[in-house]
């Protein structure tokens, strides 16, 4: 069974950042692409960033492109999503997610089959 635990959000100020950690469990962590999704309060859940099995193709959404990284390391079993130069609109629940076979990177919410719980990420003015 797939695990994925997202650890890292918490209260930061604009302009900061935070660093959220996603640990993965229950298969092959290295075989598979990975993403990043938040959902804001009265929102749908929306794409972040993904990357593919290797960590060496990553895509974003727009509104991160210059201020997030997505990473893994396949050795730890573990994704990554260094957030920097944080804004309000930032503020939701981040979730870590993984698709059931793609090894490619993957942007829809409907193409990914495992979800982490979520880590709350509040950004104050």
């Amino acid at each position: 069974q797939v695990q994925l635990v997202e650890s890292g959000g918490g209260l930061v100020q604009a302009g900061g950042s935070l660093r959220l950690s996603c640990a993965a469990s229950g298969r092959t962590f290295n075989e598979y692409a990975m993403g990043w999704f938040r959902q804001a309060p009265g929102k749908e859940r929306e794409f972040v960033a993904a990357t593919d099995w290797s960590g060496q193709s990553t895509y974003y959404a727009d509104f991160v492109k210059g201020r997030f990284i997505i990473s893994r390391d396949n050795a730890r079993n573990t994704l990554y999503l260094q957030m920097n130069n944080l804004n309000p609109e930032d503020t939701a629940v981040y979730y870590c997610a993984a698709p059931k076979s793609s090894r490619v990177i993957v942007v829809e919410t409907y193409e990914y089959d495992y979800w982490g719980q979520g880590t709350q990420v509040t950004v104050s003015s």
